[in-house]
């Protein structure tokens, strides 16, 4: 989309973004009668936004989801209805004339399975985060109960390799999605968009999503304006297509770490050091350096009983990465710290081991 977009010239100062957004934000302020729906992000960078979404944008999302999926079915809700991909499984039941089976978002596997086996027979379908995934994965009875559905939708957030091929051993049909509430949720499966979207990337490999799926704009006012182009939404996200127009995303723009005059995308790190068989997750995020700018680091979660060391894992991501990609630090946390519905949560990791903090 290069040369297309026209985006709004960032204020002088942040007061006067401050003052801007304030004023959207006023109560009472009338809403197009176009737009049914205002969803809120999850705010990672910066004043949460509220989505503008139209019915015309729910039900194009809903049913090119269904004609993606090889038809209507039923769903199970798994997820808040206030984020999007909730929502989402709200409009596509009504669009089928289903009912959706309700589980908590922190659904215990006996749960899960539970819930499936109540949906009955037909087509039908779940939407999930990779943390849901992982926790239904370690229990036979709630991997199987997934492995019937006609289609596990996972999204949220990108879902570490090993946790992809565990799915693929229980035969679990996951369909990784990637979109967001200015999309009405997700608009691309396996990389492929849904009908009628578009996907456009610039120069510097930023993508840019349009189509009838494509929010009216937010609520409150965001300078640069990623809607400023009518139709098109530009995400903070970057990516690569293959040879045949399969999109890859690689990462957020302000996750990636400028280390020695070079750009590192966490993403295609922590690929590599997932890869490691003591590593069961990771996170890798960038905190400030005198010399470099900025240092890679990971913090990983061990595989019961594993142990590595900084030189190991260093030399196991260089074997696949530029040796400027491997971590300089290594931290072996419990857990990973997580934010909504299950993301990492990067800004917590820097915080936590920016060295002075």
């Amino acid at each position: 989309m290069e040369g297309r977009a026209s985006l709004l010239p960032v204020p002088a100062d942040d007061s006067e973004q401050s003052v801007a957004v304030a004023r959207a934000l006023r109560a009472g302020d009338e809403i197009d009668d176009a737009v049914v729906a205002v969803l809120s992000t999850s705010g990672t960078t910066g004043v949460p936004k509220g989505a503008l979404l139209s019915a015309a944008g729910l039900l194009a999302s809903a049913h090119a989801t269904h004609e993606r999926l090889g038809g209507p079915g039923r769903w199970l809700l798994a997820l808040p209805a206030y984020h999007v991909a909730g929502f989402q499984v709200l409009v596509r039941s009504a669009v089928a004339g289903t009912t959706p089976v309700a589980v908590p978002a922190g659904v215990q596997p006996v749960d899960l399975t539970r819930a499936i086996t109540a949906m009955g027979s037909g087509r039908r379908y779940a939407s999930l985060v990779a943390a849901q995934l992982t926790k239904a994965l370690d229990d036979p009875a709630a991997a199987d109960a997934l492995a019937s559905l006609d289609a596990v939708l996972i999204g949220g957030g990108p879902m570490p390799a090993a946790v992809a091929e565990k799915a693929a051993a229980a035969d679990v049909p996951v369909i990784r999605t990637y979109g967001m509430s200015e999309t009405a949720g997700g608009c691309v499966y396996d990389g492929v968009p849904l009908s009628g979207v578009q996907v456009a990337l610039d120069e510097s490999g930023r993508i840019s999503l349009g189509g009838p799926t494509v929010a009216l704009g937010y609520r409150n006012r965001i300078f640069p304006d990623p809607f400023a182009e009518p139709g098109w939404f530009r995400t903070d996200d970057i990516g690569a297509l293959d040879d045949s127009g399969v999109l890859r995303v690689l990462g957020r723009v302000d996750d990636a770490i400028s280390t020695g005059g070079l750009t590192v995308l966490p993403s295609l790190v922590e690929a590599a050091v997932a890869s490691h068989p003591a590593v069961s997750e990771c996170a890798v995020f960038g905190v400030p350096d005198e010399r470099l700018g900025q240092r890679v680091v990971a913090a990983v979660v061990m595989t019961d009983g594993a142990t590595i060391t900084l030189p190991e894992l260093r030399s196991h991501v260089a074997a696949d990465l530029p040796a400027t990609a491997a971590p300089r630090e290594v931290h072996v946390v419990a857990e990973l710290p997580r934010r909504g519905i299950g993301k990492i949560d990067r800004r917590e990791l820097i915080r936590r081991f920016t060295v002075g903090d």
